[in-house]
Formats: C-alpha cells, structure tokens, sequence
C-alpha cells in the first residue's frame, strides 16, 4: 500500500487547523500542521511535502513571504487561504508562484477538490493514466521546446523552471498555434473539467508564464491576449 500523501497546513486560527486536518485525514492524507511561517519555512524546507496550504495573513511571516522563500527552492503546489476582500493578494500570490487559491469561509469539501487536482498534475506521467502523456514527444514551436515525458520547457535553448499548472496552460496554448483558446479551455486543460476557478486566475497564470520568458529574453512576445476571447500562442 502506498504511503499517504502529505499535506501541510500553515495558519494561525487553531479551529481551521483542527477542522481542516479533521477532514483531509477522513480522506487518507497525513497532515503536517503549523500556526507560524517561520516554523513552517524550517520543517518544509527540510522535508517537503505534497501540497502546502498557506494562510496569507499570518503573525511574525505571513504567507507571501513564506511562498516566496519556498519557491526559491522547491515547486511543491502551493494553495492559498485569503480572506474575501483580499483580491489583490489573490492575484499577488498567483504571480508570486501559488497554484490556486481559495477563499475565507470555504468549502472543505471544495478544499479537497483543489488539493486532488493539484496532486493529479503533479503526478503527470507517473500513473498508469497519465502513460500516454508520459510518452508525448517534445513540441517544438520555433525557440520554444516542451518535454511533456520530463516536465521540461526551454526557450533559446535556456531552460524556463514552470509550475505544473503553467506547464499545462502553455502546453495547451503551444499544441496549437494561432488557434485562440478561451479561459474556460485553458481551465480545463490545466485543472480538469471538474474543478473551476475564475478568468482571474488563469489570467494570473498567464502573466507569469509571459514574465519567466521575458526574463530570458525580453522581445518575447508569443503569448498573446485577444480581449473577449482568451489567448493564443504565436509561434513565428
């Protein structure tokens, strides 16, 4: 029998700690919990985990600042927990390199939805499921070089380190170039049919995706933005 998958919860509000882990145990995970950023950076950074949920608002180091210390070292997913009026901090967090997030009070049920979603992507090509993803050849659209087999993207030959979530989005956005992909298509490419997030969150996806080329080269420019429509990948 396989070990159970590992989830942290990282949040200061002891009743969401017991409930939350209450709920993902129900469901077979082993739960890590931590009400503070700095013990949470220490434990994760020494023995990483499946998927983090990470409160936004948290005493001493709040969750901002605990994802981006963890994405200078690893590409765990990562959901974020805000509160309704912290829309900003939703689309800061998704730039910043968080996979989802969800909103205060949510859904347990919603929770756990998120949280498989994640763990079906990251284990791209490592199931019986996912073999025929696992056996795709690499894309190739002129600078650009996808390796679905080994979750590898490169731009003019540099490598380009992508989340799985963005790897799925431009995966989509390359597969057919020209071809004009709705945000409700590029949901599904990247979450699955079952799961839904709004047009801001691909949109923030989007835009991180074009900033981890334009740090490799500056003229890119292949991602582009039809208003009303979505988004299509320009190969030439």
């Amino acid at each position: 029998m396989p070990p159970a998958q590992t989830i942290a919860l990282v949040d200061d509000d002891r009743n969401i700690l017991t409930s939350v882990t209450m709920a993902l145990e129900a469901e077979g995970f082993a739960v890590r919990t931590y009400n503070d950023g700095v013990e949470a950076l220490r434990e994760l950074t020494s023995q990483p985990v499946d998927v983090a949920i990470l409160d936004i608002k948290m005493p001493r180091m709040d969750g901002m600042e605990l994802l981006g210390r963890l994405r200078k070292q690893s590409q765990m997913p990562v959901i974020f927990l805000t509160s309704k009026d912290d829309e900003i901090d939703e689309v800061l967090g998704l730039r910043m390199g968080a996979d989802d997030y969800i909103t205060k009070p949510f859904s347990q049920r919603l929770l756990i939805e998120r949280i498989r979603a994640l763990l079906r992507r990251k284990e791209l090509g490592q199931s019986p499921a996912a073999q025929a993803t696992a056996a795709e050849a690499p894309i190739t659209r002129g600078h650009l070089v996808l390796d679905p087999a080994r979750h590898v993207c490169s731009w003019k030959g540099k490598e380009v380190s992508l989340t799985v979530t963005e790897f799925l989005l431009l995966k989509s956005l390359a597969q057919r170039p020209g071809m004009v992909k709705s945000r409700d298509n590029l949901m599904d490419a990247a979450y699955g049919e079952h799961v839904y997030v709004d047009d801001r969150t691909i949109d923030s996806h989007v835009k991180r995706l074009r900033k981890k080329f334009k740090a490799i080269d500056d003229e890119f420019a292949h991602i582009e933005t039809l208003y009303g429509l979505g988004y299509r990948y320009r190969d030439k």
